[in-house]
């Protein structure tokens, strides 16, 4: 991260928690909700298979971007689907900086090449071993695999979300991260149970034993890129929904902080680490904020 962005970031959270003030520093575009692949525990993709084109998704992007917003993801669907003409999420990731977002992230499946070196970090989804992984998404773990080592640059993050399925390939992953050539850290989520995939939700206690695993892959040196301080609100959704410090623009509908927000008591089962990880900073938690601290210089 470079320091004039640590600083900008450093002060809007001063200001966030001293004054209690409320704007948004993180915004998601979704440029599609289409994608290749029909996994388990996912209920927003192929909804309308609708490739938004760069026009409309620049537009969103300064919305955010006037409201305050200084990390920005893109999202799908899947992201590496997006086109329109000659241009791709490459062309949306260098615009995205150059209009003046600290930090720009893409979220994929990993079943596409990865060319994006522009990008501060891409969070890839591999969800468990080659088996479990293969059972959530289909017969993607090799192909995903071979993707992340020819990657352009080690810019990767494993995105896990764990659920009924993988939860005991939490360790697998962490080795796969610390081990695989472009891969800089991993990070987890444990599933929100939409009305459809409400069967892979973990109980409290399988939440707390995944947090154990995940702790203990920390003593031994995986990258996680999550914050242990948060775990034990995560185990008890005791951390206040939704986070008003993030947005989420498709089609040019903002929500605050998630999609899922619209689901009548959805955010009271949160899984989302994120989500945790920056209410908890911007209500001021000094465990949260120093162990932030010294994991965002350490991997972004």
């Amino acid at each position: 991260m470079k320091l004039s962005a640590f600083w900008s970031l450093f002060r809007f959270g001063v200001k966030t928690v001293l004054f209690r003030k409320s704007d948004p520093i993180l915004g998601t575009v979704i440029v599609t909700d289409k994608c290749n692949l029909k996994c388990k525990h996912c209920s927003v993709n192929n909804i309308t298979s609708v490739i938004h084109p760069y026009e409309q998704i620049r537009r969103e992007m300064q919305t955010l971007l006037d409201m305050g917003v200084k990390i920005l993801f893109f999202c799908g669907g899947e992201t590496f689907l997006w086109k329109d003409g000659d241009k791709t999420l490459k062309d949306l990731v260098i615009e995205a900086k150059k209009m003046g977002f600290l930090i720009v992230n893409a979220v994929t499946n990993g079943t596409f090449p990865i060319d994006l070196p522009e990008a501060d970090l891409i969070l890839l989804s591999l969800d468990g071993d080659r088996e479990r992984h293969n059972a959530i998404r289909g017969d993607t773990y090799d192909i995903i695999m071979e993707n992340v080592r020819a990657a352009t640059s080690d810019n990767i993050c494993f995105y896990m979300a764990i659920n009924q399925i993988n939860k005991d390939a939490i360790r697998d992953v962490c080795v796969t991260a610390r081990d695989t050539k472009n891969v800089r850290a991993v990070s987890f989520n444990f599933h929100t149970p939409y009305p459809d995939t409400r069967e892979l939700a973990l109980s409290k206690r399988e939440k707390a034993e995944c947090c154990e695993v995940i702790k203990q892959m920390m003593k031994e040196k995986a990258p996680v890129f999550n914050l242990k301080s948060a775990f034990p609100y995560l185990i008890n959704n005791s951390f206040p929904t939704p986070c008003k410090q993030c947005l989420v623009i498709e089609n040019g509908k903002i929500s605050v902080c998630g999609r899922c927000i619209d689901v009548p008591g959805l955010c009271d089962e949160c899984g989302y680490f994120f989500v945790a990880e920056y209410t908890l900073l911007f209500k001021g938690n000094l465990k949260i904020i120093f162990e932030m601290l010294r994991t965002y210089l350490k991997y972004i």
